[in-house]
Parts: structure tokens; C-alpha cells; sequence
């Protein structure tokens, strides 16, 4: 994992013990990537025992994927053949740029919840609101997540979890962006009256946060554990299967997409 090429992996994994943190009720077996060479380097760095020529190969091999691509763009060319085979599929972050394309991949499922998409953030303990905040905060008035780099990639870490404390419901007026320079800010107000604020702040290095205030008080939330988040993410995904049940509506993501679509086009 050292020389995955992304030095910040390999630093919050060697916190861990392994196998005793990894997941015990699943394992990946296979691994596709658009080049042969870089599969095999996942493989070696992930202990993945096989290495597929096609990712198509994968159906029939395994019980859910996972397209952990973030180039949302080309989801609609990868996803579908696991889709119409009926297979569970974990799309990265985002989901899709746009409400259209979003629509389309949820009218090829088999069957609801056969789509699993979100921001690990959305897990993320440190970014909800436990009792005591809501106290403390009272009726929600504004949100305001921040966080670097650009905006078709990474603001969906802070719309889910902004949609999570939310409550995952309600509608949002047309939102209002700005850009200047690498930052792109969101404005937008929710049906409940609260208004939220969601920027992309570029090259400038700064943790991903969300300020809360409501009418008694404010708290302020910051990421700080990837590790924890990324594995229940994927311990959703895998239970979902399980269960059969549904982690993450067709409501839930068209929602987020909405607003991630209106930051890329306004």
C-alpha cells in the first residue's frame, strides 16, 4: 500500500490492525481495471486473488461490485451490465453530475436498493448531530459544509452529510451558486426554512467541516476519521445485500444530485 499513490491511504490504514478491522463477513475477490498493469497493482496492494481481463468477466464471479470510480461521467458506460444482470452495485461518489443521468441508471434496476451510492462522509460520526448538539442547537436555521478541492468530485462529502442531518427529506429552492477562481459556494434554502451553504474551496488545504446553527446555538463538526467512515460505508453495502433491503433511496440520491448537478451547470 505504500506505493499506491496516494500517500494518505497507506497513513490512516497503518492505524488499523488487520484482518481484526477489516470486514469479516466479505471479501473482495475480484478486480478489473482499464489497464492490466494497474490491476495487478491493485491486486498486489489490496490482496485481491484474481485479476479479470473485461469487466464483464466479473458477472457470474461475485455477489455485488464495487465501481470505485470517481469519474462520474462514465458511470453510465460501466454500471449497466451489472444492473441488467440483476447484480448489487456500490457507485462511487458521486452517483452522477446530473438529475438525467442519475434517472437513467435508477431505470435499469432490477430491483429497489440494487444501487448503493454515497459519501463515506455521510457515515461519518463526527459530522452528525448527536442529542446533546440538537440541544444545543435547537431549530436549524443554516448549514454551512466546507471542504477543498473541486467541486464534481468532492462536493457530494459535503452534501451527504448536510443531507443527513437534515434528515434526508424535503425539498430545496433553486439554488444560487458562485464561483471565483478553484471555489465553487452553493447557496440554497431548504423546505424547513433552514439555509444551507456548501463550498469547494480548491488548492486551499483545509479539513472538511460543517457549521450548524439554530435558534439557541451553534456547533461546529469535523471530519477527522476516514478509516471509520469508509468501512461502514462498505459494511452497509454488503449488509444491504444480506438483508435485501434498501441503504440509500432512489429519493436520497436524486436529492443530492439535484444539488451537485446545480453547482456543475449554474
Amino acid at each position: 500500500m505504500e506505493v499506491c499513490g496516494y500517500p494518505a491511504i497507506p497513513a490512516y490504514l497503518q492505524r488499523q490492525k488487520f484482518p481484526e478491522d477489516g470486514l469479516s463477513f466479505a471479501k473482495v475477490t475480484h478486480v478489473w481495471t482499464q489497464d492490466p498493469e494497474l490491476s495487478r497493482k491493485v491486486a498486489r496492494a489490496s490482496l485481491i486473488p484474481s485479476v479479470v481481463d473485461h469487466y464483464k468477466d466479473l458477472i457470474g464471479l461475485v455477489d455485488g461490485v464495487l465501481l470505485a470510480r470517481d469519474d462520474a461521467e462514465n458511470h453510465l458506460t460501466f454500471a449497466p451490465p451489472f444492473l441488467t444482470a440483476g447484480i448489487p452495485i456500490f457507485i462511487d461518489k458521486p452517483l452522477a453530475l446530473n438529475m438525467r443521468d442519475a434517472e437513467t441508471l435508477f431505470s435499469l434496476q432490477r430491483y429497489p436498493g440494487q444501487i448503493f451510492s454515497c459519501s463515506a462522509l455521510r457515515y461519518a460520526s463526527e459530522l452528525q448531530l448527536t442529542d446533546n448538539d440538537r440541544s444545543i442547537v435547537g431549530d436549524l436555521r443554516y448549514i454551512h459544509a466546507k471542504g477543498p478541492k473541486d467541486w464534481q468530485k468532492y462536493a457530494i462529502h459535503l452534501v451527504d452529510p448536510t443531507l443527513n442531518i437534515l434528515g434526508d427529506k424535503g425539498r430545496f429552492t433553486s439554488p444560487q451558486v458562485i464561483r471565483s477562481g478553484h471555489i465553487t459556494s452553493l447557496h440554497a434554502i431548504h423546505e424547513s426554512g433552514a439555509h444551507i451553504h456548501i463550498s469547494t474551496l480548491g488548492d486551499i488545504p483545509i479539513r472538511i467541516s460543517i457549521d450548524v446553527v439554530g435558534s439557541n446555538g451553534c456547533v461546529s463538526l469535523q471530519f477527522v476519521d476516514t478509516f471509520s467512515a469508509f468501512r461502514k460505508s462498505l459494511s452497509e453495502f454488503v449488509l444491504g445485500i444480506f438483508e435485501k433491503s434498501v441503504k440509500t433511496s432512489e429519493e436520497q440520491l436524486l436529492r443530492a444530485i439535484y444539488l451537485i448537478e446545480a453547482g456543475v451547470t449554474r
